[in-house]
């Protein structure tokens, strides 16, 4: 309890205070910094239009994030609570969770608890009118919740603030790669213990169960789904109809993830259209204002490091370094839980050194990862700040501030201008990287990272010749043919060179002399191709022939014969041409990969799957052809008795079987992994009524495309549409026109969004 009302007594404190500052655009909200809910629904109107997209016109950026926490409960309700109790680190505090679950939520609580803290201590450090908008964020979920209790469980509350806000835009290291080192590590050390060959995952995951907190929180790190990403193209003038840059973004992830539709304006502060993710009003990873846009995509940079000291064997708790005894500092951090009408306390201890957290300690050596961004607070300040700029150079001086640790950024400008840069803090490493499997031994500081490297180091391109930069999530190399970034024109610790698929289908589309009007990107990223089939459906077809196949292998090979190699939901082919792939890849090394269809993509060797396989000096058109034709005609046959087994038929229309399900309405749709070379990307698990059938979990979600012209025109599509309330009427109203390959215009204008609005009110105004 100490340690809580420690930080609430901070709180008030810290409301209560503020630092003026004297930029004109803050004037307005400097007045209005006190006022009540009621002030700030009298500073703000939000005005829907069709498929109940909010367009924000706020007083001042306290009434404008006032807004956004008051829409995001009343589309999302308990996930937005949710996401911030868990910031405050209070989530067993107000659930009661029963054993392990209760014991992962303490660990998780009192880790967020950190964050908080540093949220509360980095506070004022922020600029103004990055605390109002969160500060308002907090005041209209409150607001909402106190005019619909009866929407809620008990443990949602009026009770947030700012600082909930700003907790979640903490920056941590990664998780993930604490657990692939630490399995490694157990590998290794049973390998030398010389233990049984085969363990399993089980047996290794107990083993570090009594490592420390950091070890246990990195068994729930998730990784993402191989075709969690995105894709996005930026072309300049020269390669559009009407002269204008145009911009086009296609994150595709989990269809939990979140995005939520919106316009945020304020008077001579900004003007904003974009994706503000659910939990927050700036977690804008893509959108664009009346000069300029730009669109995430991810990238994987290596931007942490794992090292190991020697503990000293004469102090407790100390380790050695440039010959020194360094003690590991112990954070105590105690953390309510609820058990029936009580409350417990538990403590969790987080050890650390001045170089990272200690993640683990085994055979006289402390290991600890050091990790690029660890601890920043600034992402919300950075996306601010890309929000509000109106040309490249204020654009460029928000994005040098850093805080935006990883991610490819990709920009385009209504002065015609088209930017990419491969956005990582990179590490400026004093020796090679070690990646997640290796700890690096030191003695001495010096032989740690302790800079990133400058801005102008990391890869970027300005206007390329051709006209066009594209990215769907490989490195940099490629991201315009014409301007090829070569590897060894950046350090060695850099990505490795790659070109799979998806990104080989993107190039297919954009690479040449075409013009294009907005809507011809539209129809483009919409493509239904499968670009495997195109390499290696020649190949399957003569062996299959040539093996003098009968009955339905020899019809089923016919049909192939005849397969457009699309996706689209009426083109029969696709389906059993895909359940064939994912056999070939599963008996490359005579090991069945369990899991859905995507989840196999190429689990075996390049060598073992294609005749030639991806090469570097012929990018876009390798992979191609068989290298087993033997196997791939058994795993053919196998594949037609499979799918007639589980889905009917083994001839069926791709949408028959691929399915879009929201609520009632359950829709055919088109699309595939991005692994066989599908642009259109979708991955889908078991149809929840229908064992025979599949439906989307993930993959194209909210798609954006717009031309910046005299003014911004664009085209969107929220797929899962705009709330997650069964009861609203755009819990689904999107779905069909997604499925259909199109997308709704975007109302930006005062005067087009009047025209269209279809509700207009002041959120939490009195009652």
């Amino acid at each position: 309890m100490r340690y809580t009302l420690s930080i609430l007594i901070f709180s008030v404190s810290l409301f209560a205070c503020g630092t003026a500052e004297t930029s004109q655009e803050q004037v307005d909200t400097t007045v209005t910094h006190h006022r009540s809910a009621n002030d700030l629904s009298d500073q703000v109107i939000i005005r829907r239009t069709e498929f109940g997209v909010p367009h924000i016109y706020a007083d001042n950026i306290k009434a404008a994030g006032y807004a956004m926490g008051y829409l995001q409960m009343e589309d999302y309700g308990e996930r937005v609570a949710e996401l911030l109790l868990k910031a405050r680190g209070e989530w067993a505090k107000y659930n009661e969770l029963y054993g392990s679950e209760r014991s992962s939520a303490i660990d998780s609580d009192a880790s967020n608890r950190r964050d908080y803290q540093l949220a509360v201590e980095t506070w004022n450090d922020l600029e103004q009118n990055t605390r109002y908008i969160m500060e308002g964020f907090a005041m209209g979920m409150n607001r909402y919740i106190e005019l619909h209790p009866d929407e809620f469980d008990d443990w949602v509350k009026p009770h947030y603030t700012g600082y909930d806000a700003h907790a979640r835009g903490i920056v941590g290291h990664s998780g993930a790669t604490v657990r692939r080192f630490l399995t490694a590590l157990a590998r290794e050390r049973e390998e030398f213990e010389e233990l049984e060959e085969e363990l399993t995952t089980q047996n290794v995951q107990s083993d570090l169960d009594d490592q420390t907190i950091w070890a246990r929180l990195s068994e729930f790190a998730e990784e993402p789904h191989m075709d969690a990403g995105s894709n996005v193209w930026a072309f300049s003038p020269e390669r559009t109809t009407g002269g204008n840059a145009i911009l086009m973004r296609n994150p595709h992830l989990s269809w939990d993830a979140g995005y939520y539709e919106a316009q945020m304006k304020v008077p001579g502060v900004l003007n904003f259209y974009g994706d503000f993710r659910i939990g927050g009003p700036l977690g804008i990873i893509g959108g664009w204002n009346e000069r300029l846009g730009w669109s995430t995509t991810n990238n994987s940079p290596d931007t942490d490091e794992i090292y190991s000291f020697d503990a000293d064997p004469d102090r407790p708790d100390h380790f050695i370094i440039d010959g020194a005894s360094v003690p590991i500092t112990k954070e105590s951090v105690e953390v309510e839980f609820r058990h029936g009408n009580a409350l417990g306390v538990e403590t969790r201890e987080f050890l650390s050194t001045p170089y990272g957290p200690v993640i683990h300690r085994e055979g006289g050596k402390v290991y600890i990862i050091r990790a690029a961004g660890d601890r920043e607070f600034r992402t919300g300040e950075q996306f601010i700040k890309m929000m509000k700029a109106q040309n490249l150079d204020e654009w460029k001086a928000a994005m040098k501030m850093r805080a935006r640790t990883s991610s490819n950024l990709t920009y385009a400008d209504a002065e015609g201008n088209i930017y990419y840069v491969w956005n990582a803090t990179m590490p400026d490493r004093p020796h090679e990287a070690g990646g997640d499997t290796t700890a690096i031994h030191v003695s001495q500081s010096d032989q740690m990272w302790h800079d990133i490297l400058e801005w102008e180091k990391i890869p970027q391109l300005l206007n390329p010749e051709g006209g066009y930069l594209r990215n769907e999530n490989d490195p940099f190399h490629f991201t315009n043919m014409h301007e090829i970034l070569p590897p060894e024109d950046f350090p060695p610790y850099f990505d490795e060179p790659a070109f799979r698929l998806r990104s080989q289908h993107s190039h297919e589309l954009i690479h040449n002399d075409k013009k294009f009007s907005l809507e011809d990107v539209v129809e483009m990223k919409n493509s239904e191709r499968m670009i495997l089939a195109d390499r290696v459906k020649d190949d399957l077809i003569a062996a299959v022939e040539a093996s003098g196949p009968e009955g339905d292998v020899a019809l089923a090979i016919e049909m192939l014969k005849g397969w457009d190699n699309t996706v689209a939901r009426d083109s029969r082919g696709g389906l059993l041409f895909e359940n064939w792939w994912n056999r070939y890849v599963s008996t490359a090394d005579s090991v069945r990969v369990s899991g859905s269809p995507e989840s196999v993509g190429f689990a075996a060797t390049p060598e073992k799957l294609f005749k030639k396989p991806w090469s570097y000096d012929e990018p876009a058109t390798t992979p191609y052809g068989l290298a087993d034709p033997d196997r791939a005609v058994e795993d053919f046959k196998w594949a037609v008795k499979e799918t007639k087994e589980n889905h009917g038929h083994w001839n069926l229309p791709w949408g028959e079987v691929h399915r879009a399900v929201i609520g009632d309405l359950d829709v055919a749709v088109s699309g595939c992994s991005g692994m066989v070379g599908c642009f259109k990307v979708l991955w889908f698990i078991e149809h929840r009524d229908d064992e025979t059938k599949r439906e989307i979990r993930g993959g194209d979600g909210w798609v954006s495309a717009v031309e910046f012209g005299e003014v911004p025109r664009a085209y969107t599509i929220l797929a899962y549409g705009q709330s997650i309330k069964e009861d609203s009427p755009h819990f689904n109203d999107q779905l069909v026109l997604f499925a259909n390959n199109e997308m709704k215009p975007v109302r930006f204008t005062d005067e087009d969004v009047i025209e269209n609005v279809i509700r207009e009110y002041r959120p939490g105004a009195a009652e």
